[in-house]
């Protein structure tokens, strides 16, 4: 990737390095533990992003 990026193509990144978190615990504790792992994450070797 460039090393100059736009704003927006930064912001979008930033959007999803936000959203590859795990689920916190208090959800986990909250849930009974019925959701364990974020259905929304990503690796970065197995997918693409469309950036």
């Amino acid at each position: 990737m460039a090393r100059n990026k736009h704003i927006a193509r930064k912001l979008r990144l930033l959007k999803r390095v936000k959203s590859n978190r795990r689920v916190p615990a208090w959800v986990m504790m909250r849930t009974d533990r019925k959701f364990t792992n974020h259905p929304h994450r990503r690796n970065w070797r197995r997918s693409h992003l469309k950036v």
